[in-house]
């Protein structure tokens, strides 16, 4: 029995296109570095060489005033993050790309257990923010 002409181009652009498939993925790193310090009033985050990373991370942070200090320093190439921050009773008093450097201060709102919520979507770069209780 002869094989058919699909079989036998099937059977040559196949692993043409696995091979071809596999050299083309992107590269996905989670970084270096990895430091989160959380500590009452004082929170702090930092990450290096981020290669198209996603990913959603939450933090409960206790902050004993009713607005934070937030510093961003980040140089992101790539992608996109996100910062969040909603107050002791769940309310958003903060959002900001973490492409936009600088400092800037939450709206008010209720002291207590904050949280802290970092979006990534494919993520090139590193990130480095921090945020204080307001004094």
């Amino acid at each position: 029995m002869k094989p058919s002409t699909f079989t036998r181009f099937a059977a040559v652009l196949g692993p043409l296109l696995l091979l071809f498939a596999t050299g083309c993925s992107d590269k996905v790193s989670s970084g270096k570095d990895w430091q989160v310090a959380n500590a009452a009033d004082n929170f702090q985050f930092q990450v290096t060489a981020l290669e198209n990373y996603s990913k959603r991370l939450e933090y409960v942070w206790t902050n004993t005033g009713t607005a934070a200090s937030v510093n961003q320093a980040c140089s992101i190439t790539g992608g996109t993050a996100t910062l969040t921050i909603n107050d002791g009773a769940g309310i958003r008093v903060y959002a900001r790309s973490l492409k936009e450097n600088g400092t800037f201060t939450t709206a008010t709102g209720t002291s207590g257990s904050w949280l802290i919520r970092v979006e990534l979507s494919k993520t090139d770069g590193t990130l480095n923010f921090r945020a204080q209780k307001s004094p």
